[in-house]
């Protein structure tokens, strides 16, 4: 089997290893190298990086909707072009250039959690499963027929970042247990029920604020959701507080204090108010200031008793 393969982050790599045990990659597709870091030095994205080490011929188009890349994906002669977290919407011209088409892995269970933030908005919602679809690729957003789904819990204090590894590794096993077969037509695909659909959308800055009002478990959910982007913040004198780790404390109702207030700042501990119920703050930062844990925000007096954050 001759297959492409578009992708971009880390999430994609398993997959990509994966698509090489089972297939003749014959190229590798990502986005253009982008500046990072303080220096904003130009650093190249992790699917390009392995497959170099992999030897296989990469290409990192600028823009896609153009008659160059049509004519490159056709030329190409795939089976297949297999898509996971490639970053931008194929045009049809695309995704009707390799024999079988463009068939994505999507991190949710379709129709649940279409778009570009599956993972963190899954989380964000208290959702206790998700997984991966293997999906037939079509012109909508995430609309295409299903071959497969892999299922897996959300831990309670599971992160965004921690669950992108493992949908990456279970990506991983859908391709090899089921791609080929899916490309071979041994696999049906079931239509979507589009009334099921949700939408994930793309994630913002500001979707990291913290709103205090809600219940702790909600606050709970968003800090470990925005987990490590776009980052749960509020803000403490002016200056925004990253609020980088947390747990639930209790969802019990906090003796009536002002949603975002510190409840406690003592003996290493700190707990905030929340609409209903607290959470404790494990481990901030200051804006402008490297990360601390709480022992530390609490023995510097950077959080006291009494504050009240997101003000």
């Amino acid at each position: 089997m001759r297959a492409l393969f578009f992708g971009t982050p880390a999430i994609a790599v398993p997959s990509l290893d994966a698509l090489a045990s089972i297939a003749d990659v014959v190229g590798v597709v990502c986005q253009p190298d982008r500046p990072a870091g303080r220096g904003l030095e130009l650093k190249a994205p992790p699917v390009k990086l392995r497959a170099m080490e992999l030897g296989f011929p990469v290409v990192q188009p600028e823009k896609i909707r153009t008659p160059e890349f049509a004519a490159w994906v056709r030329d190409a002669g795939a089976d297949v072009a297999l898509v996971i977290a490639y970053g931008r919407i194929l045009p049809k011209a695309v995704l009707e250039a390799p024999r079988r088409g463009c068939m994505n892995l999507h991190a949710s269970i379709l129709p649940r959690y279409r778009g570009a933030a599956p993972i963190t908005w899954a989380i964000v919602e208290g959702e206790a499963e998700t997984g991966v679809s293997l999906m037939q690729m079509d012109e909508g957003l995430d609309t295409g027929p299903v071959y497969a789904v892999r299922r897996t819990p959300i831990g309670a204090d599971t992160t965004a970042d921690e669950l992108a590894v493992t949908l990456g590794a279970l990506a991983a096993e859908v391709v090899r247990e089921d791609l080929r077969r899916a490309v071979d037509g041994e696999l049906a695909a079931t239509p979507q029920d589009h009334d099921r659909a949700t939408h994930a959308a793309l994630l913002k800055k500001e979707d990291g604020r913290i709103r205090w009002d809600r219940t702790a478990r909600q606050v709970h959910d968003h800090i470990r959701g925005m987990t490590s982007w776009p980052g749960a913040f509020t803000t403490l004198g002016g200056k925004a507080l990253k609020v980088l780790a947390a747990r639930l404390e209790s969802e019990t109702d906090a003796g009536g204090a002002p949603p975002g207030t510190v409840l406690m700042a003592s003996r290493g501990v700190l707990i905030v108010a929340c609409g209903a119920g607290a959470i404790q703050i494990l481990r901030a930062q200051v804006e402008g200031r490297k990360p601390l844990p709480a022992a530390d925000l609490v023995a510097g007096r950077t959080l006291q008793t009494g504050m009240v954050l997101g003000r």
